[in-house]
């Protein structure tokens, strides 16, 4: 049972390596694109050349927003469940303190009180 549970673990681990390698791949390869033409020489270029990376410059600055959106939501969410991880902890004292309350005090009987 032992082994199956490991090579789930393992298979797992795999894929998410995966994952984040073709992320990686997609990430460094957009990046290389938005660098390439960031660096285009706009008074070189005719002008319909320039209306086209006038356009295209638009459409990057859409999808930064849209990514900065996105990972602003996503930050919110967890900073929301951590929030709410904390709360849960502290709502759970009263009864850890009563478990270790009653823990000591059968601990004390079992150790102390002879009939």
């Amino acid at each position: 049972m032992n082994q199956v549970i490991n090579a789930i673990v393992q298979f797992l681990q795999q894929g998410i390596a995966a994952i984040f390698h073709f992320l990686g791949i997609i990430w460094t390869w957009s990046f290389g694109q938005i660098v390439t033409v960031m660096q285009s020489n706009w008074q070189a270029l005719p002008l319909w050349k320039q209306v086209v990376l006038a356009v295209v410059v638009l459409g990057l600055a859409f999808m930064a927003f849209k990514v900065l959106r996105q990972l602003w939501d996503a930050g919110e969410k967890v900073l929301r469940a951590f929030v709410a991880l904390l709360a849960v902890l502290v709502g759970l004292l009263p009864y850890v303190l009563v478990a270790g309350v009653i823990a000591f005090a059968g601990g004390y009987v079992i150790k102390n009180v002879n009939f």
